[in-house]
């Protein structure tokens, strides 16, 4: 499965925000099957808040842990927040091109 971030906009940022978003998009991950890898895609996305990224990709990273896999982080706001997010939380995203 893969997450299309764009699609809540190219600003994120808030924690409430973040919040809706996921609450939106959770019945959608009732589909993902075991062992299926969750792609979430950063294209076109231009920033990316610390509040924002903890709201959404944390409680990805609880549920889906190692196949959780992120995308298109080439945007420094972007790169910023994960490398702060993986400090907090004391993780490691997994990245592809």
């Amino acid at each position: 499965m893969t997450i299309f971030l764009k699609k809540f906009g190219t600003t994120l940022s808030s924690r409430q925000l973040g919040r809706e978003a996921l609450a939106a998009f959770k019945p959608s991950l009732k589909g993902v099957k075991d062992g299926e890898k969750v792609v979430v895609d950063f294209e076109g996305v231009m920033v990316f808040t610390p509040s924002w990224g903890d709201e959404f990709l944390t409680p990805l990273l609880d549920k889906f842990g190692k196949h959780l896999v992120l995308k298109n982080t080439e945007n420094l706001s972007v790169q910023a927040t994960l490398k702060l997010l993986e400090k907090i939380h004391k993780v490691n995203f997994i990245t592809i091109s």
